[in-house]
């Protein structure tokens, strides 16, 4: 195989701040969903207020959930020649999903899109053995968990905020609660930020290895993350952010179920500690899984009619495609690229 001229890496990288950018606008729905659908906040401040906490969260919590996603593909077994092209068909399929979940208004992961695509291209490149299964089976374990945390942790603090407040007066109650979801809607981008926008830095650091960027005796299990890298890729989810992504917004904060500010405040505030849980641990969890089961645990303290559990039922079929359909697209498209560079 040819090795991957240096305009190309440069490419590749613009590719992966791409694929940031519409984790950014894929998600921003996540993070301001709530607060649009309950009148907090106008869409453009909301907006707004998501993407300047998502840059923010680059200089909080470390890089652990970026160790995490460079460590999928097996760089001590994979030629380095091959990195770029690898890391080049897994974000052509994680950005294919991430644009047809979009126009179809579902809002799915951007994380499990990734992580498929790297598995697809990994396997396509040097078979099972270019992946580390423990990472994958750990995401995969919390793809499962996660959003059963968000449910269940939605479901008790939506259940304990109605116990706390069963004698308030509910104007006054609903007063506190739109200021109060201010700061629940800002510990959720924030936590989005730390989450995912360390999931491209952890596709980047690769790259920046497979042409010698680091010393020859750095441990591969554990490539450092440069300061530069760390901003670029903050700054690309929170432009991705202030575009929007008006689609999956009406699916997050109007179809689920109906939410007033109280509503709101809980599913913020739980789907932010579970996403921070995560991201000190150094697992990469769908922030979009989250939030939307979030909702979901929130809506069921007021009756399981509340939730509309069709559109429940959409999403999770959508979430079960995810890594699947990516690594199908990330498979092809390396297959199509050793076409092109003689593998």
């Amino acid at each position: 195989m040819i090795a991957a001229p240096l305009i190309l890496i440069v490419a590749i990288i613009f590719i992966a701040l791409i694929f940031d950018f519409t984790n950014g606008f894929h998600d921003s729905a996540n993070s301001i969903s709530t607060v649009v659908s309950t009148k907090v906040l106008s869409p453009r401040n909301a907006v707004l207020f998501a993407a300047f906490f998502n840059f923010v969260a680059a200089f909080a919590f470390g890089v652990a959930v970026a160790d995490t996603i460079s460590n999928i593909v097996e760089l001590n077994i994979v030629s380095i020649m091959i990195i770029p092209y690898i890391i080049l068909g897994a974000l052509t399929g994680a950005i294919s999903w991430n644009l047809i979940t979009w126009f179809f208004g579902l809002p799915t992961s951007s994380s499990h899109a990734l992580i498929g695509g790297l598995t697809g291209a990994g396997i396509s490149a040097a078979g099972l053995a270019a992946i580390k299964w423990a990472t994958v089976g750990q995401v995969a374990l919390f793809m499962v968990l996660s959003p059963l945390i968000g449910l269940t942790c939605g479901f008790l603090f939506m259940a304990a905020i109605l116990w706390l407040t069963r004698k308030s007066n509910k104007p006054t109650t609903e007063v506190h609660f739109k200021r109060l979801q201010l700061c629940s809607a800002a510990a959720y981008s924030f936590s989005h930020g730390t989450n995912d926008a360390q999931k491209t830095m952890g596709i980047i650091v690769p790259l920046l290895f497979s042409i010698g960027y680091f010393s020859a005796d750095v441990n591969t299990s554990h490539l450092p993350v440069p300061l530069w890298v760390i901003i670029i890729c903050h700054t690309a989810i929170a432009l991705g952010t202030l575009s929007g992504g008006w689609r999956i917004v009406r699916t997050m904060g109007y179809k689920i179920t109906k939410l007033r500010p109280v509503n709101g405040f809980a599913a913020e505030t739980a789907g932010a500690a579970t996403i921070l849980g995560a991201s000190a641990a150094g697992i990469p969890v769908s922030t979009t899984h989250v939030i939307c089961s979030s909702i979901m645990g929130v809506g069921s303290t007021m009756g399981a009619s509340t939730v509309k559990w069709g559109v429940a039922r959409s999403i999770v079929i959508a979430w079960i495609l995810t890594i699947p359909v990516s690594a199908l697209i990330g498979f092809a498209s390396f297959q199509v690229i050793r076409l092109f560079v003689g593998y």
